[in-house]
C-alpha cells in the first residue's frame, strides 16, 4: 500500500502540472500594476494634479464679479439722489459688474510654471512607486520560481528511488537480496518523499505570498506554475533613466521654481480693471411718490469706470525675505538629493553587477561538479543494483547529484534574476 501510495502521489502532482496554468514574469508584473491599490492611487493623483493644474492662459484671463446689496438707512443720511443729507429713512439697492485683469503678474508666471513641474513630478512618483513594486515582484517571484524547481528535481529523484525500491522487492522475493535491504531502501524513499512534501508545502506558501502581492485571487495555487525562461536577457544599453533620478530632478526644478515665486511677491503687478455700477434708492416715509421707479433709477444712475492699476510692494516685514531663504535652502536640499540618488544607485548597480558576474564565474565549475556527481552517481547504481554497496553509498551519490544540479540551476536563474534587477533598476523595464 505503501508503494501504491508513493506512486500515486508522483503520478498526482505531475498530472496536475500538466493541468497548470503558466504564469511568466511579465504576467506577474501585468497583473500586479493593474490590481495594486498604491498604484491605483498614484495614477488617480496624477488624474487630480492635471485637473489642478493653471495655465498661463488662465492666470491671465480676466475675472469678472457681480455683486447686489440692499440696505436700509435710517434717521440722518445721505439722500442718493441729491447726495444731500436728510433726515429720512430710505431704501437703498446697488448693484455693480467688476471685471479685473493682470496685464503683467510675475507671481502668476511662476505659479503656472510650477502648476506645469507638479504634472511630471506625479508622474515620476507613479513611476517611483511602480518600480519599487516590480522589484517587489521579481524577488517573490524568483523565490518562488527557486523552490519550485528543486520540487521538480526532487520529485525527478523520488521516481528512481521508487524505481531501486520496487526492483529491491521483486529481488527480495527471488531470494537475491537480503530483507534488510528492503529496510535501507524503504528508510531512504520515507525521507526523500518528506522532503518533497516539506518543498512543495514551501513553495505553495511562495506562490501564495506572490499572488498576495500580486492581489490576485482566484488562482487555485496548486495549479500555478510559474515559468522558467533561461534566455539571454541582457541589455547593451548603458543609459540610467531610473525614475528616482527623474523625480529628484523635477523636485529640484520645483524647487527653483518656489524661489522665483518668492521673489516676484517682491515684484510690482499691472492690471486694468473695468466696473458698471447703478443703484435704487426710494425713501420710506415718501408720501409724495415723487421718487422714479425702478427701471428708470438704474438707468439713470449707470456709471462706468475703467482704469490701470500699479501694485508696488515697500514693505512686508521682511516676511518674503525669510520665505525667498527657506526656499534657496530647500533649492540646494534638492539638489543634495539628485547627487545622493545617484550615489545609491551606481551603487547598487556594482553591487548587482558584481553579482552577476560571480555567477558567471561560477557557472563553469558548477557545471564540471555536475558531471562528475552524475558520473560518480552512474556507477554507484550499478554497483548497487550488483550489491557492491549499501543503500547509504548510493543514497549519498543521488543526493550529491541532486545537490550540484540544484545549484547549477539556481545559480542560472540567479544569474536571470540579477539582469532582471539591474534592467529594472536602470531603465524601470525588464
Amino acid at each position: 500500500m505503501k508503494i501504491l501510495f508513493s506512486l500515486l502521489l508522483v503520478i498526482a502532482v505531475q498530472f496536475a502540472n500538466g493541468q497548470s496554468t503558466i504564469w511568466s514574469l511579465q504576467n506577474c508584473i501585468d497583473a500586479g500594476l493593474e490590481n495594486n491599490i498604491a498604484v491605483k492611487i498614484q495614477k488617480l493623483e496624477v488624474k487630480r494634479t492635471q485637473k489642478s493644474r493653471v495655465s498661463m492662459l488662465n492666470e491671465l484671463l480676466p475675472t469678472v464679479s457681480l455683486f447686489g446689496s440692499q440696505s436700509y438707512n435710517f434717521g440722518s443720511t445721505i439722500d442718493p439722489g441729491t447726495n444731500a443729507r436728510v433726515s429720512s429713512n430710505i431704501q437703498y439697492d446697488n448693484f455693480y459688474m467688476n471685471a479685473q485683469m493682470n496685464l503683467l503678474d510675475f507671481g502668476a508666471i511662476a505659479t503656472a510654471q510650477k502648476s506645469k513641474i507638479g504634472i511630471e513630478l506625479a508622474k515620476a512618483e507613479q513611476a517611483i512607486v511602480e518600480n519599487e513594486y516590480k522589484l517587489q515582484i521579481l524577488e517573490s517571484f524568483y523565490q518562488a520560481l527557486f523552490t519550485q524547481e528543486l520540487a521538480e528535481i526532487q520529485r525527478q529523484q523520488l521516481v528512481n528511488t521508487q524505481f531501486n525500491l520496487t526492483r529491491i522487492g521483486k529481488e527480495i522475493k527471488i531470494g537475491s537480496k537480503p530483507k534488510s535491504d528492503l529496510y535501507d531502501i524503504q528508510f531512504a524513499f520515507a525521507q526523500e518523499e518528506k522532503q518533497l512534501i516539506e518543498t512543495q508545502q514551501l513553495v505553495d506558501i511562495q506562490k501564495l505570498q506572490l499572488f498576495q502581492l500580486l492581489n490576485v485571487e482566484d488562482v487555485v495555487i496548486g495549479n500555478i506554475q510559474l515559468e522558467n525562461q533561461l534566455l539571454n536577457v541582457e541589455r547593451t544599453s548603458e543609459e540610467i533613466s531610473n525614475p528616482r533620478i527623474k523625480g529628484a530632478q523635477l523636485t529640484y526644478e520645483n524647487a527653483r521654481k518656489e524661489v522665483r515665486f518668492q521673489q516676484s511677491r517682491n515684484l510690482p503687478t499691472l492690471s486694468t480693471f473695468y466696473q458698471l455700477s447703478s443703484f435704487y434708492y426710494k425713501p420710506l416715509n415718501d408720501t409724495d411718490g415723487f421718487v422714479d421707479n425702478f427701471s428708470n433709477q438704474i438707468g439713470n444712475n449707470k456709471n462706468q469706470q475703467l482704469g490701470l492699476q500699479l501694485a508696488i510692494p515697500v514693505f512686508n516685514g521682511f516676511k518674503n525675505n525669510k520665505a525667498i531663504a527657506s526656499a534657496k535652502i530647500e533649492t540646494e536640499k534638492s539638489k543634495l538629493k539628485i547627487e545622493q540618488e545617484n550615489l545609491q544607485l551606481n551603487q547598487q548597480l556594482e553591487i548587482e553587477n558584481k553579482n552577476k558576474e560571480n555567477y558567471f564565474l561560477v557557472h563553469g565549475k558548477l557545471a564540471e561538479v555536475v558531471g562528475f556527481a552524475q558520473a560518480s552517481f552512474t556507477t554507484t547504481q550499478a554497483k548497487f543494483t550488483s550489491g557492491s554497496v549499501d543503500v547509504f553509498s548510493f543514497s549519498i551519490a543521488k543526493n550529491n547529484l541532486l545537490t550540484s544540479e540544484f545549484n547549477l540551476l539556481k545559480n542560472k536563474l540567479q544569474s536571470q534574476y540579477t539582469v532582471h534587477k539591474i534592467n529594472l533598476i536602470r531603465s524601470n523595464a525588464l
